[in-house]
């Protein structure tokens, strides 16, 4: 009789072709578009900013000054009479200007009390791209202030490709070579709305079974309820796991097609993988059930789970990620079932870890789907 009842579901799933597509189609435009408008937020390209250098100094530190910013950004875009305006309208990132003055700051053998060197920027730059320009302006000065006054104190010259920026080196932490880009962030996360998006499709399937009496009908054959979530959770415990095949390959094979960066699955611990992906989807389909269970209109079923979807992805980090987010929406984005197979999947895509480290997300969502199961069934009781 069980498969009987899965084959009756899996035969309802393949006549709602629209919820099929919408379960399918819907996240993985999201990672195409989302991965597309957020490539530059994750690595900025910076060679390709239009900017200006405006020397009123017209020295040769400062000459040397604005040949190391060109040889690392490319060529500034030709300086005229409206720069400011330009800058004011966007369609300048920003300018560079040294005061007059600016080479004998960097021959005087002290540090500097005022300032020589301008950074302005549009006014809708983002703030730490803003600050990484600063930083990266104060270095370069810094370096041809040091290498003067080592000049002056008659040090033997520096050998080729001698630099004070080669004193620290930086990286992230992540194995198998695996980087932070908008893919590695739109991929899973994307993927996880689309596993609790089921709702939607759960919902109106059993809404349609309550008013045709087939509901019912198999109460009144003695079949349990908790057979009767059990025959409905397999079906879409499969089209989870076929989500995810997608959406990995999407990912993997399709973004680099379209101009974005490839998701790298080189050197994933695949049974970590398999864990995030069965504990996200199974804290889902509970989920989905225990909520099918409680609507009672077609209105219901297409604004609640819906509405509870799309609130838990704004605040578990799908829609906005969590590190841009302040420390208390942090803490409230911990709270999130998404963000618990978000950062399930986070913690093997990005950070290379194994069972051991998936475990605690693991564990919540089992504790989430036995309490959801719990749940449909009294509801399933009751309808």
């Amino acid at each position: 009789m069980f498969w009987g009842l899965v084959r009756k579901e899996l035969l309802a799933l393949s006549r709602d072709l629209h919820g099929l597509a919408a379960l399918f189609l819907m996240p993985a435009l999201f990672i195409v578009v989302m991965s597309l408008a957020l490539k530059d937020y994750y690595q900025p390209p910076q060679d390709a900013w239009r900017y200006v250098v405006v020397d009123r100094d017209g020295g040769a530190l400062a000459a040397r000054l604005s040949k190391a910013w060109i040889e690392a950004h490319g060529a500034p875009q030709d300086r005229t009479d409206d720069w400011q305006a330009r800058l004011h309208q966007g369609t300048l990132k920003y300018a560079i200007v040294f005061d007059a003055g600016l080479s004998q700051e960097l021959e005087a053998p002290s540090l500097p009390t005022k300032a020589r060197v301008h950074l302005l920027a549009e006014p809708g730059i983002d703030a730490r791209l803003y600050n990484a320009l600063h930083a990266e302006l104060l270095g370069a000065a810094g370096e041809i202030k040091a290498r003067h006054a080592l000049l002056d104190a008659g040090a033997p010259p520096p050998p080729p490709g001698a630099s004070i920026g080669a004193l620290v080196d930086s990286s992230r932490v992540a194995a198998a070579g695996v980087r932070p880009t908008a893919v590695q962030q739109s991929v899973p996360a994307w993927l996880v709305f689309g596993m609790f998006f089921i709702v939607a499709s759960l919902s109106g399937l059993f809404l349609q079974e309550r008013s045709s009496g087939t509901l019912g009908r198999l109460r009144a054959l003695g079949v349990s309820p908790t057979m009767l979530l059990l025959s409905k959770a397999v079906p879409y415990l499969g089209v989870n796991l076929l989500q995810a095949a997608l959406m990995l390959i999407i990912g993997v094979w399709l973004m680099p097609h379209l101009g974005g960066d490839a998701l790298s699955l080189a050197g994933v611990h695949w049974p970590a993988l398999l864990l995030a992906v069965g504990a996200t989807s199974v804290a889902a389909v509970a989920l989905s059930l225990a909520l099918a269970g409680l609507v009672r209109t077609p209105a219901q079923a297409g604004t609640l789970g819906p509405a509870l979807n799309v609130l838990m992805a704004a605040v578990g980090g799908i829609m906005v990620p969590t590190f841009v987010m302040p420390a208390f929406m942090r803490q409230l984005a911990a709270a999130s079932p998404m963000n618990w197979g978000l950062e399930a999947l986070l913690t093997v895509l990005l950070r290379g870890g194994g069972v051991q480290d998936v475990w605690p997300f693991a564990l919540r969502l089992g504790l989430l789907a036995l309490a959801a199961a719990v749940a449909a069934v009294l509801l399933f009781r009751r309808a």
